[in-house]
C-alpha cells in the first residue's frame, strides 16, 4: 500500500503549533516515541480539499537547525531525512507567532532554505491585532517567496485557506539540499527577520515602538554593553551609598544590646559568650543585610523589567568565545545569589560537556556570602572619596571584584573547554519578552525572602560556628603576657596553617579566619570580629570597631591579598556537596576544590607581592 505524503508542522516553542495540529486533524491522532529516543512524536491524518490523505507530524519546538536538545536534534535529522524510521516530509507548515514575528522569522528562513514546499501559518493573529500590531502577510509572501495565511488555530480561523494552499504544495518536487550547514549565520539571519519583520509591520502600538526603540540601544553591540557595564557600576555605587543610613542604625543597635548585657551581667563566662562570641560574630555579620537587600534590588527590578533576558543576549557573544552556550547565563546569573542553585540549575543544559564546565565555573560568581568580606575589607582600606562626580572610589572597587570574579570564569571555562571538559559547543536561542514595569509586591516578596534567608543563615550556620568559634578562641586561658587568639585551641591550628599562607601575605588572623569560613564564607567575617573581640575586651565590637582593628593590624597589601583569595576560594561546604551530587561523585567536586584553591592561593600571592613592590 502506498504511503501518503507526509507534511511536517514545525516552528519555535510557544508558537501555538500544537493548537493549530488539532484543528487541522481533529480526533485522528496518535502518539508514540521516535526509534532510540525518548522524544514523542505526534502524527494525524489530513484531508487535502481534492481528496488525497496526508499524514501530519507536529515536530517538536526549536529554536534552529543547530540543535541544542533531544527535541531539537530529532526536528533537525527529520528535516533533513536523518532520523531513523522517519521519511523526509514531502512539504512543510511553519507556524509563526504573529506577534513575535521577527525572532520566529529566523527559523522559517532557514527552513524555506532546505527547499521543500513550504506554507507559512501566520497564527496567533488576532492576540496581535489586540495588542495594535497590523502585519501585511503579502508583504512575507513577497519577501520569502512562499505562501502566507494568517490563522488563529483556537478559532479555526484560516484553517480552510490552509488547507488549500497545502493542496497544491503536496506533489510539487523539492529543491535539492545543497549543504547540511546553515545557509547563513545566525546574527546575519536575526538582521534579515528583523528587518523583514519591520516591511511587513502596517501598524503597532507607541508601547511596542519604544520596546523596539530600547532594543536598539540594549542589544546593540556598542551601546548593549556599555549600557550594562553602567547599571552594573549604579547597582555597585548604591551599594555604599544607599545603605551607610542602614548599617549604622543596625551598628548602635548591636552596641545597645552589648552595653545591655554587660550592665546586666559581670564579667565571666556568660558574658562573654554573649558579648564577645554572639554579638561580635553574628552582629558583625548581620550589619550587611541592607547592602545585600540593595544588591538583589536592582537585580530583582532587572529581572521583572525583561533586561535580564537582554543581557544574556549579550553575553552570549562573549560566552560562545570561550566555549559555552548562552544557556549557562541562567545558572551563571543564579550563583550571584548563591552557588547551590546555580550549579543546581545546569540541569537546563542539555550538553554534558557544557552542564560540567558551568558547574566548575560557577563557585567564581560572585554570590551574596562575600558581600560582607569585601565591604569590610573596602570600608576599612580603600578611601571613601568620590573620583568623578557620583563615582565612589569604594563602588568602583566593588564592582572591580564582581567584574574579576567574571572574567575569572570566563578564563577558567576557556581552559577546561580546551582541556578536561573538551567538545563542540552548542548553540542557544532565547525569546525577548515585553518590557514591563516591575510589581512593586513582587520585589517585596523576592527581597523579603532574601532577607530572611539571610537572617536564618545568621541565626543558625553563623550563629552556631562563631560559638564554636569563640569556644575554641577561650580556652585554655593564656598565661600573663600571651596573646589568647594564638594561646588558645583555635589559635594553635591557625598558627600551623600560618605557615602556608605567610608567603603570600597572610597573616595569623587571616589564617584563623580561613578555617571556618568553609562552613560560610561570610563567617570570615565573624570570626575575625570575634577574635579581636576576645584579643582586646576593651574595644566595644561590632563593624566600626572591627574596621579599626584592621586598619591597625592589616598592610594593604595584606588586605588586597585577601580580597583576591576571596574572588576564587571555594569556601563552602554547601557547594562542595550539590557539585558531588549534580556529577554523581567526587571526581569533579575534588578536581574544583583543587583548581581552584590553587588559583586563589597562586592569585592572592601575586597580588601581594606586586602592592608590596609599588609601596602601597
Amino acid at each position: 500500500m502506498e504511503m501518503p505524503p507526509l507534511v511536517a508542522m514545525v516552528g519555535n516553542p510557544n508558537a501555538g503549533k500544537s493548537a493549530l495540529f488539532n484543528a487541522l486533524t481533529g480526533a485522528r491522532q496518535k502518539v508514540g516515541n521516535y526509534p532510540g529516543v525518548t522524544v514523542e512524536r505526534h502524527s494525524g491524518r489530513l484531508a487535502l480539499d481534492d481528496g488525497r490523505p496526508v499524514e501530519l507530524v507536529d515536530l517538536p519546538g526549536a529554536y534552529s537547525l543547530e540543535p541544542s536538545s533531544p527535541d531539537e536534534r530529532v526536528t533537525r535529522d527529520v528535516l533533513l531525512g536523518a532520523q531513523s524510521g522517519e521519511r523526509r516530509p514531502d512539504a512543510l507548515v511553519v507556524v509563526l507567532d504573529a506577534a513575535n514575528l521577527d525572532n520566529h522569522l529566523r527559523f522559517a528562513m532557514q527552513l524555506i532554505a532546505l527547499g521543500l514546499p513550504v506554507v507559512i501559518a501566520l497564527n496567533m493573529i488576532d492576540l496581535a491585532e489586540r495588542d495594535g500590531l497590523v502585519l501585511d502577510p503579502a508583504v512575507l509572501e513577497r519577501e520569502l517567496g512562499v505562501p502566507v495565511v494568517p490563522t488563529v488555530a483556537v478559532r479555526r480561523r484560516g484553517i480552510d485557506t490552509l488547507r488549500a494552499t497545502l493542496t497544491g504544495l503536496v506533489g510539487v518536487a523539492a529543491t535539492p539540499v545543497a549543504s547540511l550547514a546553515p545557509v547563513e549565520d545566525i546574527r546575519t539571519l536575526q538582521r534579515r527577520a528583523r528587518a523583514l519583520s519591520q516591511a511587513a509591520t502596517i501598524s503597532e502600538t507607541p508601547t511596542r515602538r519604544w520596546h523596539h526603540a530600547l532594543d536598539s540601544v540594549a542589544l546593540h553591540p556598542v551601546f548593549g554593553p556599555i549600557l550594562l557595564i553602567a547599571l552594573l557600576f549604579v547597582m555597585f555605587q548604591a551599594v555604599f551609598s544607599w545603605s551607610e543610613a542602614p548599617v549604622s542604625w543596625i551598628e548602635d543597635g548591636f552596641t545597645a544590646l552589648e552595653a545591655a548585657i554587660k550592665g546586666a551581667l559581670p564579667a565571666g563566662f556568660l558574658r562573654s559568650l554573649l558579648t564577645d562570641g554572639v554579638i561580635a560574630g553574628v552582629g558583625a555579620v548581620v550589619v550587611f543585610l541592607p547592602l545585600i537587600l540593595i544588591l538583589f534590588l536592582f537585580i530583582l527590578v532587572l529581572e521583572a523589567s525583561g533586561y535580564m533576558v537582554r543581557a544574556a543576549f549579550l553575553l552570549d557573544r562573549l560566552m560562545a568565545g570561550v566555549g559555552l552556550s548562552g544557556r549557562a547565563f541562567i545558572p551563571l546569573l543564579s550563583s550571584f545569589a548563591c552557588a547551590v542553585p546555580g550549579i543546581m540549575a545546569t540541569r537546563t543544559i542539555d550538553d554534558e560537556k557544557d552542564r560540567l564546565t558551568t558547574i566548575l565555573i560557577a563557585p567564581l560568581m560572585t554570590c551574596s556570602a562575600r558581600l560582607p568580606v569585601y565591604t569590610i575589607i573596602i570600608g576599612a582600606f580603600i578611601p571613601a572619596r568620590q573620583v568623578l562626580p557620583f563615582v565612589g572610589l569604594q563602588g568602583l572597587v566593588l564592582l572591580g571584584l564582581y567584574l574579576m570574579g567574571i572574567v575569572g570564569a570566563f578564563v577558567a571555562a576557556l581552559l577546561l573547554r580546551r582541556t578536561v571538559t573538551k567538545g563542540e559547543s552548542s548553540g542557544f536561542m532565547m525569546e525577548m519578552p515585553k518590557y514591563q514595569m516591575p510589581r512593586l509586591h513582587d520585589v517585596a516578596i523576592g527581597l523579603w525572602s532574601r532577607a530572611t534567608i539571610f537572617l536564618k543563615r545568621a541565626g543558625t550556620t553563623i550563629a552556631l560556628t562563631t560559638v564554636v568559634l569563640w569556644a575554641l578562641l577561650s580556652f585554655p586561658q593564656a598565661p600573663a603576657g600571651q596573646r589568647q587568639v594564638e594561646y588558645s585551641i583555635a589559635g594553635r591550628i591557625a598558627s600551623g596553617l600560618e605557615v602556608i599562607v605567610r608567603p603570600i601575605g597572610f597573616n595569623h588572623d587571616i589564617a584563623l579566619a580561613l578555617i571556618p569560613t568553609m562552613a560560610a564564607r561570610e563567617i570570615a567575617v565573624a570570626a575575625i570580629g570575634t577574635a579581636y573581640a576576645i584579643d582586646d575586651t576593651e574595644d566595644a565590637s561590632g563593624a566600626k570597631s572591627l574596621v579599626d582593628h584592621l586598619r591597625g593590624r592589616w598592610s594593604l597589601p595584606t588586605a588586597l591579598a585577601f580580597l583576591m583569595w576571596f574572588v576564587f576560594a571555594p569556601q563552602c561546604i554547601s557547594t562542595i556537596a550539590v557539585t558531588r551530587r549534580e556529577t554523581n561523585g567526587w571526581k569533579w567536586p575534588i578536581f574544583m576544590l583543587g583548581y581552584l584553591f590553587a588559583t586563589a592561593y597562586v592569585m592572592a600571592g601575586i597580588t601581594f607581592w606586586l602592592a608590596t613592590l609599588a609601596g602601597l
